[in-house]
């Protein structure tokens, strides 16, 4: 009997490569996507593409009715960090209300495991490298909507035995990815600007570190946890155990694409300077593969921009909160 799975943000970028390796180990796939940031070509022709919102309750629960579904996998999301603290209703609406949704439906329609993509922004500044262990503590809404969603749903395994899994990726690129998205995913940025022939734009000093991870590092860790029982009701830290600066990644970034860097200073902007993790359990419990170095992750994901050319990049026009809005994002 098939395994019928809903993804939900699954004609986005992690959720597009997790449709893909589910539906290689036999699962039917469903995809539920507003297409607000995803696209209608990234959806796997052997998915079902249901085009509604998880804010949507009675569309969600309809879905649920349709389909009952063994596993839910919790992609969809509005991630840009720093843009949050000036869409804060959003923010909210979408990345924990429309959660919320949908592990009511999981309790009700007796799913049997609920797979949810948090992040590293639960932690904010803590002590290096970042590990499960740490004490959360987010410094933006986006994070703060993370954290919310991982705490509830704990309190739904103890109240309704409803298995949970949950990964927290960090700045995870290749190709799929929206790289005309200004206000996220840096390396698409750069990559995008390159193609442009415009200069690379840097917050602050560029002396912020990050660790960026291929997608294919990620996300068949997501799509197969399901199958692995050690994995239930725990939280994972999942990416590259290597770290660079902003700066060092603009240098990379324009040596892959054959470009002299061409970097433009911006003022500071609130953020967390630095954030890699520790992934100590994620390797115990997935025995992962070694990791694609950045140097090679860049070169495949250089090969599908030049490939598919520059996209046009998009104004968030829905700006709750102006005040401290930086200017490069009011253009």
């Amino acid at each position: 009997m098939d395994k019928i799975s809903l993804v939900t943000g699954g004609a986005g970028f992690i959720g597009s490569h997790v449709v893909g390796y589910l539906l290689s180990n036999g699962h039917k796939v469903v995809v539920l996507d507003d297409l607000s940031c995803g696209l209608k070509e990234n959806v796997h022709p052997e998915a079902i593409l249901r085009i509604g919102t998880i804010t949507d309750k009675g569309f969600v629960n309809q879905l649920f009715e349709e389909f009952n579904f063994d596993y839910v996998y919790h992609l969809a999301a509005y991630a840009a960090e720093g843009l949050s603290h000036f869409i804060r209703k959003f923010n909210y609406e979408n990345n924990l209300i429309g959660s919320v949704n949908l592990i009511n439906a999981a309790v009700n329609y007796k799913v049997k495991c609920f797979v949810f993509t948090s992040s590293i922004a639960v932690y904010g500044t803590n002590d290096l490298p970042l590990i499960e262990t740490q004490k959360p503590q987010p410094e933006d809404p986006y994070g703060i909507a993370k954290y919310a969603v991982e705490m509830d749903l704990k309190a739904a395994h103890e109240m309704f035995a409803l298995d949970f899994i949950i990964f927290r990726p960090h700045n995870v690129y290749g190709p799929k990815q929206n790289i005309g998205d200004k206000y996220r995913n840096v390396v698409g940025i750069f990559m995008n600007r390159i193609l442009q022939q415009q200069p690379l734009s840097i917050f602050g000093d560029g002396e912020q570190t990050r660790a960026f991870s291929y997608i294919d590092d990620v996300a068949p860790y997501i799509a197969e946890s399901v199958n692995n029982a050690d994995a239930l009701n725990h939280v994972f830290n999942v990416g590259s155990n290597d770290f660079y600066t902003v700066n060092e990644l603009a240098e990379a970034v324009s040596l892959s694409m054959g470009v002299e860097p061409n970097i433009l200073k911006l003022p500071k902007r609130e953020e967390v300077v630095h954030a890699y993790a520790d992934h100590n359990k994620f390797e115990e419990v997935f025995n992962p593969r070694k990791a694609i170095s950045l140097q090679n992750g860049l070169a495949k994901m250089v090969a599908w921009v030049k490939d598919d050319g520059a996209q046009q990049g998009t104004t968030f026009n829905n700006i709750e909160i102006n005040k401290n809005l930086p200017k490069f994002w009011r253009q």
